[in-house]
């Protein structure tokens, strides 16, 4: 039976330069669903995810993940939630100068003391564990290679591989297909999608592909200024509601 790993309510971020970004989000989200939030650029998708691991402080609301408010966390609270949230980012957020196996062992820096990550004194069964995760995402062959070496679509599966290696509960990914090419973006969500599937890991990925939308998620949730106006299965997006989540 389905649990709740995920609880918005009346979720609102409002910038220093007065731009309401959310106005008033409320959603739960289940163990296991893969979630799209689609969108028209601006209409707040990325502002929603960096409140759920506070990488942006909400102006109100609550978000409880887990169990616990994030909302109201402390520094170490903090420190777990973002153990146990990977996040995929639109722009790679890899350290291009070193080599692609370390990038996907820094997912393990939450758990280590700041002298052992500083020196990246990994445990061997880390340095496994990411090795059998390159081999799982198709990179194991590039392992040695520096990030600044692999194309775009390699860059985001080594994103992909990092949050992997965190052994996260929920992953967001922002935009993860947004630079890519259509064959490159498809082989990117094959990844992600397979891999939450079989490891029973709980996503939410921002997308603007409204057809990439319908063809992974088990739900949609469109969001247009900040604003929930859909959130169903794929199969009842219509035209019509698609055309309320992007009108101008």
């Amino acid at each position: 039976m389905a649990s709740t790993i995920l609880e918005i309510q009346n979720l609102r971020k409002v910038y220093s330069d007065g731009t309401a970004a959310l106005q008033g989000i409320d959603f739960q989200v289940q163990r296991g669903e893969f979630i799209a939030v689609i969108g028209p650029s601006g209409a707040g998708k990325s502002t929603l995810l960096r409140c759920i691991n506070r990488l942006v402080e909400p102006s109100e609301g609550t978000v409880r993940f887990n169990g616990i408010d994030t909302t109201k966390a402390n520094g170490r609270q903090i420190r777990k939630l973002r153990r146990e949230v990977g996040m995929v980012f639109q722009g790679f957020n890899l350290i291009q100068r070193v080599t692609v196996l370390r990038n996907v062992l820094n997912g393990r820096l939450g758990y280590m003391n700041s002298m052992s990550g500083a020196l990246g004194l990994y445990r061997k069964q880390d340095v496994e564990e990411a090795k059998h995760i390159l081999h799982r995402v198709g990179l194991h062959e590039q392992m040695y290679k520096r990030a600044d070496e692999l194309s775009g679509g390699q860059q985001q599966r080594v994103g992909i591989a990092r949050a992997l290696s965190q052994q996260p509960l929920l992953i967001l990914a922002d935009e993860p297909i947004a630079s890519l090419d259509p064959v490159t973006s498809e082989t990117i969500m094959e990844h992600l999608h397979s891999i939450c599937r079989e490891d029973g890991i709980t996503c939410l990925v921002n997308l603007h592909q409204v057809e990439v939308a319908k063809k992974y998620a088990t739900r949609i949730i469109g969001i247009h200024k900040g604003s929930v106006v859909f959130d169903g299965p794929p199969d009842e997006l219509t035209d019509e509601m698609t055309e309320r989540v992007y009108r101008k």
